[in-house]
């Protein structure tokens, strides 16, 4: 009998501790994270975490892979693939088809007048006495994950964008964002416009006053290790690698004191941008107070030198190698900045790419492999020719843009005959693989994943007529540095790691997509996704 009662009182004692346990795991599983970082590493390439990890730190690549959970086969699921449609694709879960920025640029076949992603007349600049602030979201269609974060709280969240690139820090944002700041080349300031605010926070104009681009331009880019250490880079003075805007040598150290024109816009082809950009992104977080809300807030942030120093020197130089070594300790560094501020438990972390790089062409034919460059100049001239001569209609073709033809304004009848005459005289040439008209894209003989991928970047209003494909290792531009922009998989492979708050630890090979990241964003903050999303959630992700 005592022993029943003793059985029933230590059940009974237990009862409101089992009750206190389940009410705090029902609390946990619903707490929201107080601050959310996007970071886009411009012209990361997947295979990036891996290929550098010897000398990585313990704090930054390894740390994420460690502790966070990795999606290694992350796709982008259209073509072209460049910056703007990058950054849009992270944050939209869509594809250009349906959220309208099908390139940084694309043709106006209404005005004959190219037009950029993120220009704006009716906006004015803050921060500088430049046009760089004419910018805003308005050619973007749909919304972002990060409006749709302001549309839960009923705009209660705070969402700044941060980047070099003022397209990689407005379209992330969002169009409803309480601000975006970009960097101003000219005059080597962190500036806004005025889609935003009436004029810029005076911490803003505190943090300009300092002058830092100028400090880190009077030093020298030295390597951040032995130079014998850097065993995955070619040897330091190559022919084909370009060389940093005014600077007199190419080699390390690179002297950028001995800049002494365009300092400010060189000061975004070295390393030390992307540090700047972090520590604005810090005092970001301190001045905004973001992460102590009632609510989630969100920091989209975007690291642009990654991209200028690659296509300058390529994926296979030193200064690439040496630029991911020191990035590997900003982003150590901002982690722990966020561990302290935010507190560890307290934040989401995402870090992905908005497109991948090739490697150069000369570098690749050095070891035997098939590559080259096209001019985009010389075919739009050749075909214009060829069909002058052939059918008497001159200037056909108004421009190329995006490896696509836009055609000029033609009658139906020849419009039709220009078209499918085109078409032929592009599948001759050396370096293009395929051709085709766009709007028949779903009739043509394509490989699935690039007919794919064509369809998701096409749309009438913006795109071309006549889309080509160049053969892998080849690409328009020239024999210096490389670029990016086709579907093969150095251009679509891209990384993408989860990090902190209800992140499991782990990693996948299944196929994702870019387009999966605003789904699964949405599903763990339990907000509608954005209106054009066409991802599905990353399930694995979540604890």
């Amino acid at each position: 009998m005592l022993q029943k009662f003793f059985i029933f009182t230590v059940v009974v004692l237990q009862l409101p501790l089992i009750a206190l346990n389940q009410a705090n795991n029902s609390k946990s599983s619903s707490q929201e994270p107080k601050l959310v970082v996007g970071l886009v590493i411009d012209q990361m390439r997947w295979d990036f975490l891996y290929r550098y990890n010897d000398l990585y730190t313990a704090g930054g690549f390894k740390k994420l892979l460690k502790e966070g959970f990795s999606c290694e086969n992350t796709l982008i699921p259209y073509m072209p693939t460049y910056t703007a449609p990058g950054h849009t694709c992270v944050y939209t879960g869509s594809v250009p088809a349906i959220h309208g920025i099908v390139g940084n640029n694309w043709f106006d076949k209404t005005t004959g007048t190219v037009v950029y992603c993120t220009e704006d007349d009716a906006a004015e600049t803050l921060g500088s006495n430049t046009i760089a602030g004419k910018m805003s979201p308005k050619n973007l269609w749909t919304t972002t994950i990060t409006d749709e974060l302001r549309l839960a709280t009923n705009f209660k969240s705070k969402v700044i964008g941060i980047a070099l690139k003022d397209r990689g820090a407005i379209l992330p944002a969002g169009h409803s964002a309480n601000a975006a700041y970009w960097y101003d080349g000219e005059e080597g300031k962190w500036i806004s416009s005025t889609y935003y605010m009436k004029e810029l926070p005076g911490w803003v104009n505190d943090f300009n006053a300092n002058d830092f681009p100028a400090k880190y331009m009077s030093k020298s880019w030295n390597l951040n290790t032995e130079k014998s250490l850097y065993l995955q880079s070619t040897e330091d003075n190559m022919p084909f690698e370009g060389n940093i805007m005014g600077e007199v040598g190419v080699v390390f150290p690179h002297q950028l004191a001995s800049i002494k024109t365009g300092r400010y816009e060189a000061f975004k082809t070295t390393p030390f941008a992307n540090t700047f950009t972090f520590d604005f992104a810090k005092a970001v977080v301190k001045n905004e107070r973001l992460g102590s809300n009632s609510v989630p807030d969100f920091l989209t942030l975007s690291i642009s030198s990654t991209d200028y120093i690659g296509h300058t020197f390529g994926p296979n130089s030193m200064e690439i190698e040496d630029t991911y070594l020191k990035l590997d300790k900003d982003i150590a560094d901002f982690l722990q900045y966020l561990d302290k501020v935010v507190g560890k438990d307290n934040y989401l972390f995402f870090l992905t790419a908005d497109h991948g790089v090739a490697h150069v062409p000369a570098f690749l034919k050095q070891h035997g492999i098939p590559a080259g460059v096209g001019d985009d100049a010389s075919l739009l001239a050749k075909m214009n020719q060829l069909v002058a001569d052939k059918m008497g209609v001159r200037n056909a073709v108004s421009t190329i843009m995006n490896y696509q033809l836009y055609l000029g304004n033609l009658s139906t009848n020849k419009r039709k005959d220009i078209t499918s005459f085109l078409i032929s005289e592009l599948k001759k040439q050396p370096s293009i693989a395929n051709a085709m008209e766009l709007e028949k894209i779903s009739e043509g003989t394509l490989p699935e994943t690039q007919k794919k991928m064509m369809i998701n970047g096409y749309t009438p209003k913006r795109s071309g007529d006549i889309q080509f494909v160049f053969k892998p290792g080849y690409f328009n531009g020239g024999t210096k540095g490389t670029t990016h922009g086709i579907w093969n998989p150095y251009d679509a492979h891209i990384p993408l790691l989860f990090y902190g708050w209800n992140v499991k630890q782990g990693n996948t090979n299944r196929e994702i997509y870019m387009t999966d990241i605003a789904a699964t964003i949405a599903a763990m903050l339990q907000i509608q996704m954005p209106n054009g999303c066409v991802g599905k959630v990353i399930t694995e992700v979540i604890k």
